[in-house]
């Protein structure tokens, strides 16, 4: 699973690259597709339940699913880009959210919020706890943050030999405690949040979330493994080191790379 993961990791690097003013949704996909034939890797995306391309590029409002088209990205604007692979049977899945250019202080502050959310999650993962501590790690991170809302009705999964795997992950609090992180078990943790209110609909293409009240969203996602030394983000080129040493949290990847 790792060497699906770095290859999701090395191709969100070269699409974040090519997030300027001017460049499109379908630039992406075209990107996307042209690193994952060249890694000899496939999309878990594309034909997904029917989904058309290899990733969902989420533009300002647009909290995930966005199909990819030819609308130009603006100055200012953000984008939300998931991603995922498969290579010799194995899935990664990783999300990020982009600003184009300079953007406001309080929509930066929206994306560094959203990110820290994830790490604590991330950092939660240490074996012998359980799924709902990172979603209540995730929940006490955003609420420390600002008033923002926090989607509800996606979060994580399970992932490993499929994309969707189970448990689900939520990214709150719940009465379940859910099950034990025990070493092997991969999850794919992903805060959605937005400026305004939690509320969101889905469009008439099936796909594209939008909030209900127009605020603006953010979407990161990693996907990792749960082991005896700590949490091995799978999806970060540095397995997690530098943002789980940060936490005072044993990083798997420094002994695992």
């Amino acid at each position: 699973m790792r060497a699906a993961g770095l290859v999701v990791a090395e191709i969100h690097e070269v699409m974040r690259a090519a997030i300027v003013p001017g460049a499109t949704p379908q630039d992406l996909d075209a990107i996307a597709r042209r690193e994952l034939a060249a890694r000899g890797a496939t999309s878990n995306f594309l034909g997904y339940g029917g989904f058309p391309a290899t990733v969902c590029v989420s533009v300002n409002d647009v909290v995930v699913h966005g199909i990819p088209d030819a609308t130009p990205f603006d100055e200012g604007d953000i984008v939300s880009l998931d991603f995922g692979a498969v290579l010799d049977g194995w899935h990664g899945d990783a999300a990020v959210t982009v600003p184009v250019g300079p953007v406001p202080e309080p929509v930066a502050r929206l994306l560094d919020d959203c990110e820290d959310a994830l790490w604590s999650g991330i950092a939660a993962m240490t074996a012998g706890r359980r799924v709902r501590d990172i979603g209540t790690a995730i929940e006490q991170t955003i609420e420390s943050r600002g008033d923002y809302g926090i989607v509800e009705e996606y979060g994580g999964h399970g992932i490993g030999t499929a994309m969707h795997m189970d448990p689900h992950v939520m990214n709150y609090r719940t009465r379940q405690r859910g099950p034990k992180l025990v070493p092997g078990l991969c999850l794919a943790v992903e805060p959605m949040i937005t400026m305004g209110g939690p509320e969101t609909h889905v469009l008439d293409d099936e796909w594209t979330v939008k909030t209900d009240d127009g605020s603006w969203a953010a979407h990161f996602e990693h996907s990792i493994a749960v082991t005896p030394d700590g949490p091995w983000v799978l999806t970060a080129l540095d397995g997690g080191a530098e943002r789980l040493t940060a936490l005072g949290v044993p990083a798997a990847a420094a002994h695992r790379g």
